[in-house]
């Protein structure tokens, strides 16, 4: 980054400095050129005032002296009478030439062309003189192509020094402007307001340490829970087995210890399940295929296979509505269907009803499960989708499940790109709609 910047102000610096060559090269060329014209028209002047005062003959008298202005006398049929820059009688005819024309059509003419006999860009001034012939003055404008060659050699010295000033200057600065930047807090973006083109970066910085803290503290809290969920199951195994172990249970009891150990065996596979679910949705490393799914007999299967605990409870499970089709993975669909009608039998009270719709709306297809169980307190409604978070646990553990039900029901809502909504009052039900 210190040497781009560097770089480019140098190449910044070099392109202003040939710029200002060119521009004040073309100021001074244009000057000069003016000052020239200005100079010819003069001496014009002066020759024709001498011409008109003393005669031809002063044109003579020019031959002797060594100036850097060509002085010529045309006839007014364009023949040359007399050329201080050679033998006139060499000269072909100059009538046509445009600065005579000129001259013999309105006083006086001017033009920049090259010259044919000296082969370079000449300025033409030419006036009437009283005698009725043409007088023409001109001069080499290479001189003043030469002034702005003049110059380079000037100018290169200057931009050699201003280049060594900006190298050092340019240095100086990027390391002023860098250092803020590499003494930045990364843990505490926001405490290094230091330039305010850089908020928006120290803010995507700060969201996504908090993000970090967050998800690691996540990690902790499903990592403690996990060993805990774990732990319960397996310790109460352990216990039951090493009871059995010793002989100290009465054969009459062993069934009864059997099926204990059976019920935690199954609590913890079921466990083991959910967190293997959980984290494959995670991860988004779902390898099944999305399908088009008829929700409709995916909720009456459903209900079909939970009747058994529906029964237990004496709890009265009905679907409604009609078939809708929804692209989507089968087997997450029937799990998140499968947590929410569970948790509605779970959590209701005996002789309670739960009834699954199912349809199409405006925004789309949507399932809704409503119960008239026990309902959730509103202070919990915003955290019942945590993993293990369970509103009463004492209560819960009663009623069996891993606390991972409705976080794989928002998993896969986020996986299949629907929204999950909860409404619930304590003692009149709970209503859970997802929406496609």
């Amino acid at each position: 980054m210190r040497a781009r910047i560097q770089k480019t102000m140098v190449l910044i610096l070099g392109l202003a400095l040939l710029l200002s060559y060119g521009f004040f090269s073309f100021i001074v060329y244009y000057q000069n050129l003016s000052l020239l014209k200005s100079e010819v028209k003069q001496e014009a002047r002066y020759i024709r005032t001498a011409v008109d005062i003393v005669g031809s003959d002063y044109l003579e008298r020019l031959d002797n002296v060594e100036v850097n202005t060509r002085v010529t006398r045309i006839d007014a049929d364009g023949t040359v009478l007399y050329d201080s820059g050679g033998d006139e009688r060499l000269l072909e005819n100059h009538k046509g030439r445009e600065e005579v024309k000129q001259a013999l059509a309105s006083g006086e003419g001017e033009i920049t062309r090259m010259s044919d006999t000296r082969d370079r860009e000449m300025y033409y001034y030419a006036t009437m003189l009283d005698d009725g012939t043409v007088l023409r003055v001109s001069k080499n404008m290479e001189s003043l192509a030469g002034t702005a060659f003049r110059m380079l050699p000037v100018m290169f010295l200057i931009a050699a020094v201003m280049i060594l000033l900006t190298v050092i200057l340019a240095s100086w600065q990027t390391r002023r402007l860098i250092k803020p930047i590499n003494e930045l807090d990364i843990e505490h973006p926001l405490d290094n307001m230091v330039y305010e083109e850089l908020t928006p970066l120290l803010t995507a910085m700060d969201q996504s340490n908090r993000e970090k803290e967050e998800v690691s503290n996540m990690r902790k809290e499903f990592s403690a829970n996990v060993s805990h969920e774990l732990k319960t199951p397996l310790t109460s195994i352990s216990g039951y087995a090493e009871i059995m172990k010793n002989g100290l249970v009465r054969p009459q009891d062993i069934p009864n210890f059997s099926e204990r150990i059976y019920k935690e065996a199954r609590r913890l596979i079921t466990l083991v399940e959910d967190i293997i679910k959980l984290s494959k949705l995670d991860e988004e490393s779902v390898e099944l295929e999305k399908e088009d799914v008829e929700l409709y007999g995916l909720c009456r299967e459903i209900v079909s296979r939970l009747s058994p605990q529906a029964n237990a409870r004496r709890v009265q499970v009905s679907v409604q509505g009609e078939q809708v089709v929804y692209r989507g993975i089968r087997q997450i669909l029937d799990e998140m269907i499968y947590n929410i009608c569970e948790n509605a039998i779970k959590y209701n009270n005996e002789g309670g009803r739960v009834v699954v719709w199912c349809g199409k709306t405006l925004n789309g297809a949507k399932i809704s499960v409503t119960d008239n169980g026990i309902g959730i307190p509103e202070e919990h409604l915003d955290r019942i989708f945590e993993r293990f978070y369970r509103v009463d646990k004492s209560h819960s553990k009663e009623r069996g499940g891993t606390g991972l039900g409705l976080s794989i029901v928002k998993h896969g809502a986020i996986l299949h790109g629907a929204n999950v909504q909860v409404e619930s009052k304590v003692g009149e039900g709970t209503r859970i709609d997802i929406l496609f």
